[in-house]
């Protein structure tokens, strides 16, 4: 899959936060580089520290741990337009507890903590930018998990329907089954009865 990147998504993105000009746009350009996840593949993994950030080009990412039992745990998943990274993990250095996995074949756009830091030291305003991001990915997070804790299992699918339309055919049910916090035959049920 050699896929041509514009960079223009990302751009356009960053720019929904904070004004920047034909040079700092330019440098942010060369400081990314393009990776190219097949289906399955990990961009991060549970006990290593993340050592770089992900803007998904193309493509659905999904999150997730196994818990006590060995079970595979879906937390949520991450689609085009949006930046991927287990921040605490990358901010602070320090082992990630999760997965970051390709669910489809995916283009990102990377940055290493060095690019970062050079376009931090360089572009005035990205520390703004940056928080800004981090501030709506962050309600963002919320708005996906906090919902699942009180709605019955019919409930959370059809919100998940609602809320993202555009994920739900492009998904394995197995991963959105865990996400919801059900089986896999539960979710079929579900999905014969509406």
């Amino acid at each position: 899959m050699t896929t041509f990147v514009t960079m223009d998504k990302l751009i356009n993105y960053l720019l929904e936060f904070g004004q920047l000009n034909q040079q700092q746009i330019d440098l942010i350009k060369r400081k990314a580089q393009v990776l190219e996840l097949k289906k399955g593949e990990y961009f991060s993994e549970a006990g290593k520290i993340p050592k770089q950030v992900a803007f998904i080009e193309e493509g659905i990412l999904r999150v997730c741990y196994y818990n006590s039992e060995g079970d595979e745990i879906t937390k949520y998943f991450i689609d085009e337009n949006n930046f991927a990274v287990d921040i605490n993990s990358f901010n602070q250095k320090i082992p990630s507890s999760e997965y970051v996995q390709a669910v489809t074949e995916c283009t990102l756009l990377v940055f290493s903590t060095e690019s970062l830091n050079d376009l931090s030291v360089t572009i005035i305003q990205w520390d703004g930018i940056i928080n800004k991001i981090t501030e709506k990915a962050l309600v963002e997070k919320v708005n996906k998990l906090s919902p699942m804790l009180a709605e019955d299992a019919t409930t959370r699918y059809l919100s998940f329907l609602e809320k993202f339309p555009n994920l739900a055919n492009r998904i394995p049910l197995s991963y959105l089954a865990s996400y919801l916090g059900i089986t896999q035959s539960s979710l079929s049920r579900i999905r014969k009865s509406i």
